[in-house]
């Protein structure tokens, strides 16, 4: 009863009239397998060169989506990393002020340099030091820090301090500094 009702398939495929029709094979240029593994490797090196972990111009630079910790005024942490911010200078805070004034001082432009980096997104960009050449990330370079440039939406944090009077302009030649101000008014 089954065979009845359903047909056999089998008997089918086998019988004269049922045959499998051929389909011309396209015709396409037969391609060297050597030829196709060296057009799979350029788009693999394409791919890992433009990537943003591998781009030049990322490389020199910490990056945005990193974590900056503010450690003063002029200097911050970033991945481990002590950066010394260069293009202006701020007051000196703890043992290292001077006077009562500049510590207060020194602390408006922390507190102030937090807020910055909180209402934004920071870019902190290395930068080389003003130091005698391969000393740099030495204690003989800027007490081991490294050097950096940050902004905040694309503004120079210096030119914000400078501007509020937190910080001085400090430009640094090729391998020192001039001397720096003295915010205690003598």
């Amino acid at each position: 009863m089954a065979s009845i009702i359903r047909p056999d398939f089998k008997r089918r495929r086998r019988s004269a009239w049922y045959q499998p029709q051929s389909t011309p094979e396209p015709l396409r240029p037969k391609i060297p397998a050597w030829i196709a593994w060296c057009f799979v490797g350029v788009l693999f090196l394409t791919a890992l060169y433009l990537s943003p972990s591998t781009n030049k111009r990322e490389q020199q630079s910490v990056g945005r989506a990193v974590h900056i910790e503010v450690v003063d005024g002029d200097t911050v942490r970033s991945n481990g990393q002590v950066f010394r911010l260069v293009g202006f200078n701020t007051p000196e805070s703890g043992l290292n002020a001077q006077c009562s004034s500049e510590r207060t001082l020194a602390t408006k432009a922390t507190d102030r340099l937090q807020q910055l980096l909180a209402e934004g997104a920071p870019y902190l960009q290395r930068v080389a030091c003003a130091c005698e050449p391969e000393t740099e990330g030495t204690r003989r370079c800027n007490h081991g820090r490294l050097c950096g440039k940050l902004t905040v939406d694309g503004r120079d944090v210096g030119s914000i301090l400078i501007s509020e009077g937190l910080a001085e302009r400090f430009e640094c030649w090729a391998t020192s500094c001039p001397r720096r101000k003295n915010w205690c008014g003598s």
